[in-house]
């Protein structure tokens, strides 16, 4: 008894406690309104001791009495007017009834006061199961009862307690308790039977292992029947049946023996939970296994196609799916329970405005960094110049990317940088432009000058790798100190070092042609002329005055050129 009252109160503790904040709120508003009025507060409805306030607290209630044979607290479940031993009888008829024939769905009964109301028509009555029976389906139901100025509670009503006694004579199968020993159904390990407790951590690693057995036996069999038809030794065994899969194979097995064996209602209502949980556990896992799977094939073709930046995003991609799907699960066992996700996810929301607030520079890189690696502005082993960093690209991560100097240093460049800094990558040159400004000698004659634009541009024009269209020898202009010809084309090279390697060639080549037409590169000089007078003001007594110092050279006024 003592028992089954704490159970009732743990029940009603959450009503009471709403029913207090709301008047608590309604009694300061008032205060608020009207401050000059004097509020009298109304004493709370007395509370179900029993649990009854609910239907799930009425039916938990009920079979926890009843499984401890407390008659006088099992027969206030039942809303009939039988006393005595005729009540304890039918309490009793009822238990078996239940534990033999009802179908474990205790976890979606309603846990609200006022019931979950699945038939508007008849919102005081509560559907909690059908049994099947040789007169047709059975429901059993609970009625809400109005008891005046005290709460409202629920009882099985009496059109069910009128069929328990048919149903009763219809149960004949014999319960597991009288089949194992009594120790073993009799001793209670937190209200579970000892039995229970052997199932849970001996009976189910056992049976876990035996699917370990035949996943071996299985593998092994296939794997000596691949090695004969492919003629390969080597060949290894192939896993028949992964880790999840054996969990299914175990979740069947637990399925078939609650079938066959006659366990009280709320034992196998915790072994369907916990088939229910292995279940969800068993295809999560399932998922992320074929999840892996799947990355290693896009991975594969990444690094076939040389795009070795989108490992990171790729691995990023699989870890948010492999998170959402634990997600998943989670929420799907809080939903079996009875649970409701809604302030979970309104927790998840407010927590992830929060992290995204501390976490502004990080999400920037990482977006960055996504942008960056399906931009493809950018690969490993490309050279890139982003603001002052030049050098080769090494590694692309979601947070940062680090450039190999020519210095041999490592740069780490955020990613956001990146994303809106300007980027000039060299390797991505489709062609490699060849610019030379030739100043040639002022003294060069016409004939020479003609001679020279005529070979240049056939020079250029029958190498194997230039663009034809785009090759161009003009003679530019007539300086006062040299004769300016530009020579312009477009190289097809494999890399900037293919490229010097032509670019040197062809100067080699022009240096032959301007050899052979006798045709001389001008010298660039400059004129410095000094004045005396300044030139002798400027230097020191002693060295102004030749009679002061006899090693000092005399004064010049002569102009002096250098080249």
């Amino acid at each position: 008894m003592p028992h089954t009252r704490l159970i009732g109160a743990g029940c009603g503790l959450r009503t009471s406690f709403l029913l207090l904040v709301i008047a608590c709120g309604a009694c300061v508003q008032a205060q608020i309104a009207t401050p000059s009025s004097i509020q009298v507060a109304q004493p709370e409805a007395p509370q179900d001791t029993l649990g009854r306030t609910t239907p799930r607290g009425a039916v938990l209630g009920f079979l926890t009495a009843a499984a401890k044979k407390d008659n006088d607290t099992a027969v206030r479940y039942l809303n009939t007017r039988l006393t005595g031993e005729p009540a304890a009888e039918l309490a009793r008829q009822l238990l078996v009834v239940l534990n033999r024939r009802l179908p474990a769905n205790l976890n979606q009964l309603s846990n609200r006061p006022e019931g979950s109301q699945a038939d508007p028509l008849h919102p005081n009555l509560e559907l909690i199961g059908t049994i099947p029976s040789e007169d047709g389906n059975v429901d059993v139901v609970l009625e809400r009862l109005d008891r005046g100025k005290a709460e409202p509670i629920w009882l099985f009503s009496r059109a069910t307690l009128d069929r328990i006694p048919d149903l009763y004579e219809e149960v004949d199968t014999v319960p597991v308790e009288n089949i194992l020993p009594e120790f073993l159904t009799r001793t209670r390990i937190a209200n579970i039977p000892l039995f229970e407790w052997f199932a849970i951590f001996l009976g189910l690693p056992f049976l876990y292992w035996l699917t370990g057995l035949l996943n071996r036996l299985l593998s092994h069999a296939v794997g000596e029947l691949r090695r004969r038809l492919t003629a390969r030794s080597d060949a290894g065994d192939p896993q028949i049946l992964p880790r999840p899969i054996r969990l299914l194979v175990l979740v069947v097995i637990i399925r078939w023996m609650l079938s066959h064996l006659n366990l009280p209602l709320l034992q196998r209502q915790f072994w369907s939970s916990a088939t229910t949980v292995i279940t969800i556990a068993a295809f999560v896992w399932l998922f992320i296994i074929l999840d892996g799977k799947i990355e290693s094939l896009i991975r594969y073709r990444l690094t076939r196609n040389n795009k070795m930046g989108g490992g990171s995003v790729l691995r990023l991609g699989r870890r948010m799916v492999d998170i959402l799907a634990v997600f998943v699960g989670v929420l799907a066992v809080l939903y079996h329970f009875g649970l409701n996700p809604t302030g979970v996810l309104a927790g998840l929301g407010v927590g992830g405005i929060a992290v995204a607030l501390a976490a502004q520079k990080t999400l920037e890189n990482l977006i960055g960094g996504i942008s960056v690696i399906f931009d493809h502005v950018m690969r490993v082993g490309d050279r890139v110049t982003i603001g002052t960093a030049d050098g080769t690209v090494e590694d692309i991560g979601l947070r940062s990317t680090r450039i190999r100097t020519l210095g041999r240093t490592i740069i780490s460049v955020p990613n956001g940088q990146i994303a809106n800094a300007s980027l000039d990558n060299l390797s991505r040159r489709d062609k490699f432009w060849f610019h030379q400004n030739l100043s040639l000698h002022k003294e060069t004659s016409g004939s020479q000058m003609r001679s020279l634009v005529e070979q240049l541009t056939n020079l250029l024009h029958l190498h194997s790798l230039v663009e034809r269209d785009s090759c161009r020898v003009s003679f530019l202009s007539l300086s006062a100190s040299s004769l300016d010809v530009e020579m312009f084309a477009y190289f097809f090279a494999k890399d900037w070092n293919h490229f010097l390697e032509i670019q040197g060639e062809l100067l080699l080549q022009i240096m032959e042609i301007l050899q052979s037409l006798g045709v001389q590169m001008a010298i660039q000089s400059r004129d410095v002329r000094v004045n005396p007078q300044t030139e002798k003001e400027n230097l020191p007594a002693a060295a102004a005055n030749p009679a002061s110092n006899s090693l000092s050279p005399p004064a010049t006024s002569e102009s002096k050129k250098r080249k």
